[in-house]
């Protein structure tokens, strides 16, 4: 059974600091392209970041020099740092992980940026 586990997130004032935790279980971590993505009120999921297995990374503009994804293979986990917050950056944050056949999804952690 594949589960994917989101940890960290919280409420922060807006310049401020968080880091997104996704373990992962029942899949072959170190093959997978792990991904964060984001709903925010009244939108549709939109992709925040990618590590490939190579450990290559995308991200999408909004987040460009605030925001680090990684992965750790040896521990199943893949992170999200998220530095510089701001208040548009309120979402409930998802963990994907897309296999050769399958795509998998976390129950999301809440970010709330407010002041």
């Amino acid at each position: 059974q594949v589960q994917l586990v989101e940890s960290g997130g919280g409420l922060v004032q807006p310049g401020g600091s968080l880091r997104l935790s996704c373990a992962a279980s029942g899949i072959i971590f170190s093959g997978a392209t792990m991904g964060w993505y984001l709903r925010a009120p009244g939108k549709e999921r939109e992709l925040v970041a990618l590590i490939v297995s190579s450990g290559a990374t995308h991200y999408v503009d909004s987040v460009k020099g605030r925001f680090t994804i990684s992965r750790d293979n040896a521990k199943n986990t893949v992170y999200l740092q998220m530095n510089s917050l701001k208040l548009e950056d309120t979402a409930v944050y998802y963990c994907n992980a897309k296999t050769t056949l399958y795509s998998y999804w976390g129950q999301g952690t809440q970010v709330t940026v407010s002041s």
